[in-house]
């Protein structure tokens, strides 16, 4: 017993110390790709009519006219101690602006994912049960064209079939602005409305997630289906398969506690894999939306070249994707005891 909780521990340990170096290679990157794009963030924020002295006295009081290794330092140091710097647009810090559209974007992206895994078990684990058949071909196709449809263009005919001509559910915004939002808890609406004791805000802030999530878990459930449809298929070959047939086992447990449980190891990892895509898709969702999370507000950022906010929402970002590919690692360590050796 204590050498296999020894033996995890070294593992997560080893898994904190490879994170490392890969948060600060994509901080990097930002860093250089910013500084080599087109485009000046004193002449954004000035407009094209501005005087070249102008311009040059702005960029000084930015720090744009310092060497660039003289900028890298001071990036890296204050990300080391947690201060994101201050916004060229708003000039104000900008982990304030980046804490007040956190929270949209965790609700968005939490619910997208819960509805990607869902369908994408779901679609997978039908169509493996029903191999050659036509609901296996139909569960395969659905896996391709989930995938494949730009997600904004299925954004855009979601809210115009359940937002216009149906009228079902709103097409952007987080909440309506005649009415007040829950008071800030955790800043989630869901959570906070059943926190505030009102179930009434409850259902109008699910009411505003449901079309965002949907659409944005249904864009990337197409691979986690095709995935647990193909380990399904492999491993209800398996001699311990075969011999719970023999024994009497029922399908379904057959399918749930021996094919479905073997095969969730690649799927579990895919999952942390896709979480960095479920951040790309939120972007575009957010956007079509009109939902005031991070994703939408880094395109805006960008956009105007504000170095610190766009360096600043990446490394949030960064943080996000290893602190869940960390948990999914662990999650797979657990279920298969072999990985941590």
């Amino acid at each position: 017993m204590g050498r296999k909780s020894g033996s995890l521990l070294n593992y997560i340990i080893v898994r904190l110390l490879l994170t490392l170096p890969m948060v600060f290679i994509l901080l990097t990157l930002v860093f250089v790709l910013l500084r080599v794009a087109p485009g000046d963030p004193a002449s954004a924020m000035l407009g094209g009519h501005a005087s070249t002295e102008v311009i040059e006295e702005l960029r000084e009081q930015m720090g744009l006219n310092d060497p660039i290794l003289v900028q890298y330092g001071r990036y890296l140091a204050d990300v080391c101690r947690g201060d994101f710097g201050i916004s060229f647009r708003f000039k104000v810090p900008v982990w304030d602006l980046i804490r007040n559209r956190l929270s949209a974007t965790l609700e968005l992206v939490t619910c997208g994912f819960i509805v990607a895994v869902i369908i994408g078990l779901s679609v997978g684990v039908f169509s493996a049960n029903r191999r050659g058949k036509i609901w296996d071909f139909l569960g395969d196709s659905y896996g391709i064209l989930s995938y494949a449809f730009p997600i904004f263009w299925i954004g855009i005919m979601a809210q115009l079939l359940f937002g216009v001509y149906l009228g079902w559910l709103p097409t952007s915004g987080r909440f309506p602005g005649v009415v007040i939002p829950p008071a800030t808890h955790t800043g989630l609406f869901l959570i906070d409305s059943l926190l505030e004791g009102r179930l009434d805000k409850f259902l109008v802030a699910l009411k505003y997630l449901v079309l965002p999530s949907l659409i944005l878990g249904i864009a990337i459930s197409g691979i986690f289906a095709r995935m647990v449809r193909t380990n399904m298929l492999q491993t209800l070959k398996a001699d311990y398969v075969v011999a719970a047939r023999a024994r009497g086992v029922k399908e379904r447990w057959v399918s749930l506690r021996h094919g479905l449980r073997n095969a969730l190891v690649p799927v579990v990892t895919m999952l942390g894999l896709q979480f960095a895509v479920l951040l790309g898709g939120a972007v575009l969702t957010e956007t079509t939306f009109s939902w005031p999370g991070l994703a939408s507000f880094l395109v805006q950022r960008l956009l105007e070249r504000d170095y610190p906010s766009v360096q600043g929402i990446v490394t949030v970002f960064a943080l996000m994707v290893a602190g869940v590919s960390i948990v999914i690692d662990i999650i797979n360590a657990l279920i298969d005891p072999r990985i941590r050796y």
